[in-house]
């Protein structure tokens, strides 16, 4: 399993806003919306092994926490406007014990950046431009990683963090959009076996390319399977049938 941390620095902390205008009305929530999607959604179905916590901190009553199980979840469609709806029937929600169930799979609560931390008694992974090269880094398949939405992470985040030991590591010396670097880590190399992909060695790639020439295999291009990394080299698998 693996988890997100996602910190909406100017997200709304209330339910009146406009779900025609997700943009401009909500303090950025499209942004962790789309990371929703990015997160969880296959093609005909959801990841069930992923885990999301969004810390909105805009006002009125900051900080609250939408915490998203994808082995729960139900009535996840992928288009931002229903999304944002779930998350506005969470934000409505009276939160006076610790974490609330609003819809099957989305839990809100009164829960701080730090709170959340404190809870998860896994490896924090903090994705930020300047860090270790994540290709070189040695990650756990249930890490956390944690980033920011629409903006970087606060010095006093980043003070949390180091109070967490959590590793630092970059995805590349280019920003890049939350959601996108949500799509790059799930199918990176250290999250190949928590997702059902096979990490293939140099000689298994050559195997299954020489049967693939010799057996009279085909490729539906149209069908993804996975991604498979040999040696610093990524290879699209499609869903092969045999010609008869």
């Amino acid at each position: 399993m693996c988890s997100f941390i996602i910190i909406g620095h100017r997200v709304k902390t209330s339910s009146d806003f406009n779900l025609n205008d997700l943009c401009g009305s909500t303090g950025r929530l499209d942004v962790l919306l789309r990371c929703i999607n990015a997160a969880f959604f296959l093609s005909g179905d959801i990841r069930r092994d992923t885990e999301i916590y969004l810390v909105l901190l805009g006002e009125p009553e900051p900080p609250k926490t939408i915490h998203l199980i994808g082995s729960e979840l139900k009535y996840l469609n992928p288009d931002e406007r229903s999304t944002g709806a779930l998350i506005r029937n969470a934000l409505m929600k009276d939160i006076k014990e610790k974490e609330v169930k609003s819809t099957p799979g989305i839990y809100v609560s009164g829960k701080s950046f730090e709170d959340v931390l404190k809870e998860l008694n896994q490896q924090i992974i903090y994705l930020k431009e300047n860090g270790k090269d994540i290709r070189n880094a040695d990650l756990p398949d249930d890490a956390v990683f944690v980033l920011g939405g629409q903006k970087d992470l606060t010095e006093d985040e980043e003070k949390i963090l180091e109070k967490y030991n959590a590793k630092t590591v970059s995805l590349g010396p280019v920003k890049m959009h939350a959601s996108h670097c949500i799509t790059v880590l799930i199918h990176d190399e250290h999250m190949e076996m928590s997702h059902g992909f096979r990490t293939a060695s140099h000689e298994y790639w050559t195997k299954t390319k020489s049967r693939i020439l010799n057996e009279g295999w085909v490729y539906r291009s149209r069908i993804l399977n996975g991604i498979v990394r040999v040696k610093n080299k990524t290879f699209v698998i499609t869903i092969l049938r045999q010609v008869s």
